[in-house]
């Protein structure tokens, strides 16, 4: 592994194929921690704002299954941010009319006025980290993403890539 690592920090002239993996994973990895420092100036906790986006970009009345899946979180400790989240008046839960043990999840007027906010925070420190992309750039970035999204889906059977 070590080998592996100091092969793929050594090698300039590796192909966009042998260095997209590593590269793309510490790029993710190093993104969150720069947003999430970000958004805790803030005072926002990690946990609180990815479940809100998520819930947004998942669709209302996704399911605390589905929604557990998306964002790797186990469904006990999902069950508990999800009773903060509601306790804040920011989502309500329902029962599944296909499945009454399940639960579906909804955002209310003051959980999508919260993601607006939390939108807004992003903002300045997104536009700093791709301030060397212009639009159309970021236009093909998203697109491939959402591709290589697609094919984890296939290769996991998830859904739960974002290739949508």
């Amino acid at each position: 592994m070590i080998c592996l690592y100091n092969h793929l920090m050594q090698s300039d002239s590796s192909s966009p194929r042998e260095a997209f993996g590593f590269r793309f994973s510490t790029t993710a990895r190093n993104w969150r921690r720069a947003v999430d420092q970000h958004l805790a100036a803030e005072g926002l906790t990690d946990t609180s704002w990815t479940l809100l986006i998520h819930l947004s970009e998942g669709g209302d009345g996704i399911s605390q299954t589905a929604l557990a899946q998306r964002t790797g979180v186990d469904t006990s400790s999902l069950v508990r941010l999800l009773d903060g989240l509601a306790a804040s008046g920011f989502i309500e839960r329902s029962i599944d009319p296909a499945d009454r043990r399940a639960r579906r999840i909804h955002l209310t007027a003051e959980g999508r006025h919260e993601i607006a906010a939390i939108r807004r925070r992003l903002e300045p420190i997104e536009a700093r980290l791709t301030a060397d992309l212009d639009d159309a750039a970021l236009a093909q970035l998203v697109a491939a993403l959402e591709r290589i999204g697609t094919r984890i889906d296939e290769v996991l059977g998830t859904g739960t890539g974002d290739g949508k």
